[in-house]
C-alpha cells in the first residue's frame, strides 16, 4: 500500500487538532517536498512523510516516534515511509538513525522550520517572502529565541547532508514559501 496525501492528511486531522502542530506538519511536508525536487526523489513521498512526521505528537507526546510506528503499522504504510518517521527522532526519543537523505532532511529541517516561523512571526509583515537567510542566523545566535528548535540537531543534520547551514537555511525558507498561506506566513 501507498499512501496517499489524502490518506495522510486525514490521519493527521484524525491525531492532531492543534492549529500551531497542523501548521508545523504543512510546513514540514512543503520543505520535505521541494527538497525532494532538489535531489530529484519521489515528490509526493517525501511530502507524505513530512506531512506525517509528527502525527503522534500532541496525543502521545512521551512516546514521540513510537506511536507513530503503531499507528502506521496499523494503517499498514509501507516500512519505508515508517522508517523515515521514526529517523526524525534519533538521539531524542528514537534510536533510528537516518540513512538516507529523505531521512537525513527530515531530521535537518523538522527543528529549523520552527525557528523560521518565529522569525518571520516578529516581523511587521509577518511574510515569509521577506525573510533572509542572515535574519534566520541573527536569531539562531540568540539561544532564548525560539529555544525549543534545537540548533544542535540542525547542525548535525546538515553535516550529515554534507551541506552548509546558509543553503539548508535557504532551502528551507524556499520550501515554506510554497506553503505561505497554509501555514499563516503570508503576511498581513
Amino acid at each position: 500500500m501507498k499512501p496517499t496525501r489524502q490518506e495522510a492528511l486525514s490521519l493527521l486531522i484524525q491525531y492532531t487538532h492543534s492549529e500551531s502542530l497542523i501548521k508545523h506538519a504543512l510546513s514540514v511536508e512543503a520543505v520535505m517536498r521541494h527538497y525532494a525536487t532538489l535531489y530529484g526523489e519521489d515528490v509526493e513521498k517525501w511530502g507524505i512523510i513530512g506531512l506525517v512526521h509528527d502525527l503522534d505528537y500532541e496525543q502521545y507526546p512521551e512516546q514521540h516516534c513510537t506511536m507513530t510506528r503503531k499507528i502506521l503499522e496499523q494503517e499498514k504504510w509501507p516500512e519505508e515511509y515508517i522508517r523515515a518517521v521514526v529517523s526524525h527522532g534519533w538521539g531524542i526519543c528514537s534510536d533510528t538513525e537516518p540513512i538516507h537523505i529523505m531521512e537525513k532532511a527530515l531530521y535537518t529541517i523538522d527543528e529549523l522550520t520552527g525557528l523560521v516561523t518565529a522569525s518571520v512571526l516578529i516581523r511587521p509583515s509577518k511574510s515569509i517572502f521577506e525573510l533572509e537567510v542572515k535574519s534566520v542566523k541573527k536569531k539562531w545566535a540568540m539561544k532564548n529565541f525560539a529555544a525549543g528548535a534545537n540548533r544542535e540537531v540542525i547542525e548535525k543534520g546538515a553535516l550529515m547532508m554534507e551541506k552548509d547551514l546558509d543553503f539548508i537555511i535557504a532551502e528551507t525558507i524556499a520550501g515554506m514559501k510554497t506553503a505561505a498561506a497554509a501555514i499563516g506566513l503570508a503576511g498581513e
